[in-house]
C-alpha cells in the first residue's frame, strides 16, 4: 500500500502557525494580567470631606463663646505647645461652632469680634474643609475645629512669629523666618509668671488715657495664677512701660513689658500671629 508523506516544508509550517498562536495567546494573557495588576493598583478615591454635626438652635444657645472671658472645659490641649506653624490664619465671617474633632460633638462658639477687634486664630493642623485653631479661652492652649467647607471663613497668611524667651528675658520678632528685630522685656514675677506656650495676638488697643502704654496687645492665653486682674480674666499682653530699668528684669503680673521700639514693630502685626514663650 502506497502511503503519501507530508512535506516536511507543510509540518514546518503547521507548527509555526501553532507557536504563533500560543505566542499571541500568551501575550494576550501577559498583557491582560498587566492590566488587571495596574486597576488594582490604582489608588482609591480620597475619602469625601467630614460633614460637620447638626446642631439644633436650642443646643447653640446652651454653647459657651470662645473669648478672653470664657473657659471651654471640653477642649483639647494643644498637642505641640512650642511647634511654629506655617502662618495660616483664618476668620470667622459668622459665628462659628467649634467642634472636638470633625465630625465629633460641638463644644463651643467663636464669635466674629474679640474685644471690638475682628477675630484672626492661628490654624495649627488641618484636614479637607476643617481648620483646627487656637482658642482664646481658658485653659491656656485650648484648641478646637472649625468647619470651612462653607465658605463663611477667611483665610491669609501673616509672614511674622513672635518668639519671647523668659530665661533670656527677651523678645525677639521674625519675617519668614528671619531675624527682623529682638529687645529685653519685663516679664512675670516668680508669684506671677508668664504662661509658656504658643499663643497669638488677639487684639490690639489704645486706650483712652495713655498712663503706661500707647497700645496694648492681648494674646490668647491667661495667667495660670490670678483669676482676675484690674476688672479683666487675667488676660496675658504685650504693652509698653515708661521705666526702661523694667526691661530685662522679672517684673510684673504675667504681661511682658517691651520698649519703644519693640513695641512699635509688634503693634503693627496681624491679628492672629503666632506667638510662642518658651522657658
Amino acid at each position: 500500500m502506497y502511503v503519501r508523506r507530508r512535506s516536511t516544508r507543510t509540518t514546518v509550517t503547521i507548527v509555526a502557525v501553532v507557536a504563533a498562536a500560543l505566542a499571541g495567546l500568551a501575550l494576550i494573557v501577559i498583557f491582560t494580567n498587566r492590566k488587571v495588576d495596574r486597576e488594582l493598583a490604582k489608588p482609591a478615591p480620597p475619602a469625601p470631606p467630614v460633614e460637620p454635626v447638626k446642631v439644633t438652635a436650642k443646643e447653640l444657645a446652651g454653647l459657651p463663646r470662645s473669648t478672653t472671658w470664657t473657659k471651654i472645659h471640653k477642649a483639647e490641649r494643644d498637642p505641640q505647645p512650642f511647634a511654629a506653624n506655617d502662618g495660616l490664619v483664618v476668620h470667622p465671617k459668622v459665628s462659628k461652632v467649634v467642634f472636638s474633632q470633625p465630625g465629633g460633638p460641638p463644644i463651643a462658639v467663636v464669635p466674629t469680634h474679640q474685644l471690638d477687634n475682628p477675630t484672626w486664630l492661628p490654624v495649627i493642623e488641618t484636614r479637607p474643609e476643617w481648620m483646627r485653631v487656637l482658642l482664646p479661652s481658658k485653659p491656656n492652649g485650648s484648641t478646637g475645629w472649625i468647619h470651612t467647607g462653607d465658605g463663611k471663613t477667611k483665610q491669609t497668611y501673616s509672614p511674622y512669629q513672635v518668639r519671647i524667651n523668659l530665661t533670656a528675658r527677651r523678645l525677639t520678632l521674625l519675617k519668614g523666618g528671619q531675624e527682623t528685630g529682638s529687645w529685653p522685656v519685663g516679664i512675670g514675677t516668680k508669684e506671677t509668671p508668664t504662661p509658656v506656650g504658643r499663643t497669638f495676638l488677639l487684639a490690639a488697643l489704645s486706650p483712652p488715657e495713655v498712663t503706661y502704654s500707647p497700645v496694648i496687645l492681648p494674646l490668647g492665653t491667661h495667667s495660670e495664677k490670678l483669676e482676675t486682674y484690674d476688672g479683666g480674666p487675667g488676660t496675658v499682653g504685650l504693652h509698653g512701660w515708661p521705666d526702661k530699668s523694667v526691661f530685662g528684669k522679672a517684673v510684673s503680673h504675667g504681661c511682658v513689658r517691651l520698649p519703644k521700639e519693640g513695641l512699635d514693630a509688634v503693634s503693627h502685626l496681624p491679628l492672629g500671629t503666632m506667638i510662642i514663650i518658651t522657658n
